[in-house]
């Protein structure tokens, strides 16, 4: 029996189990779902298998920066509660994984799951899998991105949000104390602030369109202004479209420690002081668990099971 991508993701899905060792499973089985999961629970998967359709949206978001290679590094490891996300053990093993995917460079979360782990002669996949075990949740690698480059990195409330900040800067401005300074700032306002954007420019033309389209609306539907010319009214949109710039775009965002001043305003006041070019190439910013359905616990049924 033949079998596709689509039913080694399937697999995956139902077991927790990577994609290589799925679609193993798969070959063995001769496309047989029912016996993939068989041969994976006979091959010492079993419990983790339980454990895999548990829901996984707690965890750590892990910043990373390699000083000495110039590479950064943030990534999200879920568990299903809080407090296995502030376990040491826990911890160290998303740190190692950070540091895999600084120094493997893989393609994808795939990809990373059959990387031997850093420090390991076994794949990260493997670990992971151990870990569910010894610990007894399930667990899973969300997503990560890396980067080139001069980095700053920040990461709040032990591991709730992680921020990494890429500039073009020279190798020299990048050891300066003034410079690790105002990119800790940055880290801190993205996380703070989250803009969506960079600036102005990495804004998308669909999502400016749909933002002016509402700002015409709201326009027409004001007694003081729907009467008033199409001209008028863009120009009056134009003018107000700049209110969105400062809201989602992190160099217009108002610097948070400094009101006076807007995050471009900022980095460019440290550039001057140093006498070099800074520029934000860009960002990225994780915050754990987000977008994922979260497990709604009753407190009195958890009460009542730990007394059974």
């Amino acid at each position: 029996m033949a079998f596709t991508a689509k039913d080694v993701q399937a697999l995956r899905e139902k077991t927790g189990v990577g994609m290589m060792k799925c679609k193993e499973a798969l070959t063995e089985a001769m496309g047989d779902m029912e016996k993939a999961i068989d041969i994976l629970r006979e091959k010492g998967l079993a419990a983790a298998t339980k454990k895999a359709g548990r829901i996984a949206a707690e965890g750590v978001v892990l910043a990373y920066n390699d000083v000495e290679k110039n590479i950064g590094v943030v990534v999200e490891v879920n568990s299903e509660t809080d407090f296995v996300g502030k376990n040491q053990e826990f911890q160290n093993f998303v740190l190692d994984i950070a540091k895999t995917i600084a120094n493997e460079n893989p393609a994808d979360v795939d990809a990373l799951l059959a990387t031997k782990l850093y420090g390991s002669d076994r794949t990260v996949q493997e670990n992971l899998q151990d870990k569910v075990l010894s610990i007894g949740e399930n667990m899973k690698v969300r997503r990560f991105e890396r980067v080139e480059g001069t980095v700053a990195t920040y990461v709040h409330g032990g591991g709730s949000v992680g921020v990494m900040v890429h500039f073009d800067v020279d190798k020299d401005v990048a050891n300066n104390e003034e410079f690790q300074t105002m990119g800790k700032d940055v880290a801190m306002q993205i996380a703070a602030m989250n803009p969506s954007y960079l600036n102005e420019e990495s804004v998308p033309a669909d999502v400016l369109d749909h933002e002016k389209g509402i700002l015409e609306a709201q326009l027409k539907e004001d007694e003081k202004n729907k009467n008033k010319p199409a001209q008028v009214i863009q120009k009056i949109v134009e003018g107000r479209i700049g209110k969105f710039f400062k809201e989602n775009c992190l160099l217009d965002q108002q610097f948070v420690k400094d009101n006076d001043l807007s995050v471009k305003a900022y980095v460019e006041s440290v550039a001057k002081k140093l006498g070099k070019d800074v520029k934000v190439v860009g960002f990225t910013r994780f915050a754990k668990g987000e977008g994922l359905e979260k497990r709604e616990d009753n407190f009195a049924d958890e009460v009542a099971s730990m007394m059974k």
